[in-house]
């Protein structure tokens, strides 16, 4: 059994390095919780991702809370969940006070010009490290290689893509079972026996009651404030707007932050006025270059607005108050998906079409990961990217010229470091860090 104290120096550790958005921060879980500490097996790891991956929400804050209740329950959920989230409300509140009162951030954006470059190593790293172990035959690749050119070339939405995945390993198990069955349930490898959660944890079938229990708690967490609002303010103040905006936001947020962006965009701009044309850009940025999830930017959003439309609060109190009310409604919701539905994805492992649906998921999903290591990988070494339509696919063609060569000899330091030094995550980090910082404060 796992020391709680030492899963709660993990999870700070986790929280710390979760830069990068979701690929990146499941690299950073899987290194750490499957490869170095030898917690959780591969596959329980792929299939508690699975599911996260089909609720709406962050999928990977959601992985860290469904391990650390595969650890210690409740408590070792509530605590991976929240830690994740942590550091990232704090960046992006400080950065967004900043923001506000119009304080240079340049210092902070050299800081943070080293990150992504360095994330890049992990992405590709975590593609690799998966894609060997979840890609057992040539149709797991084919599944793979499909899930990438549906979501890269041809954009279609991420549900999409799980549903019809998901569906191929349930015929497909009927048809070939040999080529489908590669989650195997219950079923260990070597490698999987020496997985701590796997010793302990037995399948039980969960209980109703208790899953009822589950859904009027968090369901009374989530709506409490938004109830207590519309009783004492009424429905006519920034408080109200944004509970109700976020709330409905955070069960619609299907395949990634940034499938709903360009939707919160819209909404946040024309229809409520909370933020100016070009202004989610700059809250983006926060966003990826800070830890946590990067959905974590509708705090920026909720801050900017309650700054501009306080009421009769003070602006800043206002806009701090609407930033820890955004981040309640977006991500209590994400603890109840978990709470309530881990259980019986646990009881269900052992199921043959479940796992050879979870199976064919598990491969679109390293397709998936691989299209966020190229988009970042084109985002963080180009300036600009033109899209272009051909024959229904949309191809992203960098311009050449717009090439970041500082970026490109930042990225190479990092492979070379994780990849032949085989360095940590944070000296690799900190190296670019430094190296990003150094090029932005006095070359650039």
């Amino acid at each position: 059994m796992v020391d709680f104290k030492e899963a709660l120096k993990v999870w700070v550790k986790v929280a710390i390095y979760s830069f990068g958005g979701p690929a990146g921060q499941i690299a950073v879980m899987h290194k750490l919780l499957v490869e170095e500490k030898k917690w959780i097996s591969e596959n329980r790891f792929l299939h508690a991702l699975n599911y996260c991956m089909l609720l709406p929400g962050p999928e990977a804050q959601q992985l860290a809370t469904y391990i650390g209740w595969l650890l210690h329950k409740t408590k070792g959920g509530l605590v991976a969940g929240t830690l994740f989230i942590l550091p990232g409300f704090l960046s992006i509140l400080i950065l967004s006070i900043l923001y506000a009162v119009f304080i240079d951030v340049t210092f902070v954006q050299g800081l943070f010009f080293g990150i992504k470059p360095a994330v890049l190593a992990i992405v590709i790293g975590a593609v690799i490290k998966i894609g060997k172990r979840a890609l057992k035959n040539e149709v797991m690749v084919m599944m793979a290689v499909g899930a990438f050119i549906a979501i890269f070339f041809f954009q279609i939405d991420f549900p999409y893509i799980v549903l019809a995945a998901g569906l191929i390993g349930f015929i497909g198990g009927r048809i070939r079972e040999e080529k489908f069955y590669v989650i195997k349930g219950h079923k260990l490898s070597d490698q999987d026996e020496m997985a701590v959660i796997d010793s302990h944890i037995k399948p039980e079938k969960p209980a109703a009651r208790r899953t009822l229990q589950v859904i009027v708690i968090c369901g009374l967490l989530w709506f409490l404030p938004v109830l207590l609002i519309l009783l004492f303010l009424g429905e006519d103040n920034i408080f109200f707007s944004e509970a109700v905006f976020f709330s409905k936001t955070a069960v619609v947020t299907f395949g990634g932050a940034y499938a709903v962006l360009a939707y919160i965009t819209q909404k946040a701009v024309e229809t409520y006025g909370w933020l100016k044309p070009g202004e989610m850009l700059d809250g983006l940025g926060m966003a990826e270059t800070t830890p946590g999830p990067l959905i974590q930017v509708v705090q920026f959003v909720g801050f900017m607005g309650a700054f501009r439309f306080p009421g009769n609060v003070e602006p800043l109190t206002a806009a701090i108050l609407a930033s820890v009310l955004v981040t309640w409604v977006t991500f209590l919701p994400c603890f109840l998906f978990i709470f309530a539905g881990a259980p019986y994805i646990e009881y269900l492992r052992g199921n043959k079409n479940l796992n050879t649906i979870l199976s064919g998921i598990t491969a679109a999903v390293v397709g998936v990961i691989l299209n966020l290591g190229v988009w970042f990988t084109l985002r963080t070494l180009f300036q600009q990217i033109d899209e272009r339509q051909v024959t229904g696919m949309t191809l992203q063609i960098p311009q050449w010229e717009t090439l970041n060569v500082a970026a490109l000899i930042i990225t190479l330091v990092a492979f070379f470091c994780y990849f032949k030094l085989h360095w940590d995550m944070l000296k690799t980090i900190g190296v670019c860090v430094l190296l990003g910082l150094g090029y932005y404060l006095f070359l650039r």
